[in-house]
């Protein structure tokens, strides 16, 4: 009986449980990041590129008049 005991007791525990829940959203939330990235980073890239260019054209104003 000592062990059947056992197995109900062990079978009720949710102590992990909380765990669980919170590596399954962890996941979900740093899964979710890595989409957003990759989606928008070559937009992010390719923003970065315009920028520099048009600054590069520009003239500082020092000593190249």
């Amino acid at each position: 009986m000592k062990l059947l005991n056992l197995f109900k007791k062990f079978k009720s525990d949710e102590a992990g449980a909380v765990t669980v829940d919170w590596v399954v959203l962890t996941a979900a939330i740093v899964g979710l990041g890595m989409v957003v990235m990759t989606t928008v980073g070559g937009g992010i890239t390719g923003l970065g590129e315009k920028i520099t260019t048009d600054l590069n054209s520009k003239n500082s104003g020092y000593g190249n008049n």
